[in-house]
């Protein structure tokens, strides 16, 4: 099996299941670890984000293409 590197942190759930449809669509292989803090109070969230995104370092640069995407879209004034 193919080892995983973290690519790239995720602000929330809404970000993770949108790079989840996608890297599923095209069969990139990935993992979301989302971080537990209910003990302190999501205080962790603030610093580290909602989770992270983890998949081979080969896939890198197209994860990081489509994670660009999805934050250009979501902020984009136009819509």
């Amino acid at each position: 099996m193919e080892d995983f590197e973290k690519i790239l942190v995720l602000d929330n759930e809404f970000e993770a299941e949108l790079m989840e449809e996608v890297l599923m669509d095209k069969q990139i292989p990935y993992g979301i670890i989302i971080r537990e803090d209910s003990a302190l109070g999501g205080i962790v969230d603030l610093e580290e984000g909602w989770g992270y995104l983890e998949a081979p370092a080969r896939c890198r640069e197209e994860v990081m293409k489509i994670y660009k995407e999805i934050k250009e879209s979501s902020t984009d004034p136009g819509e």
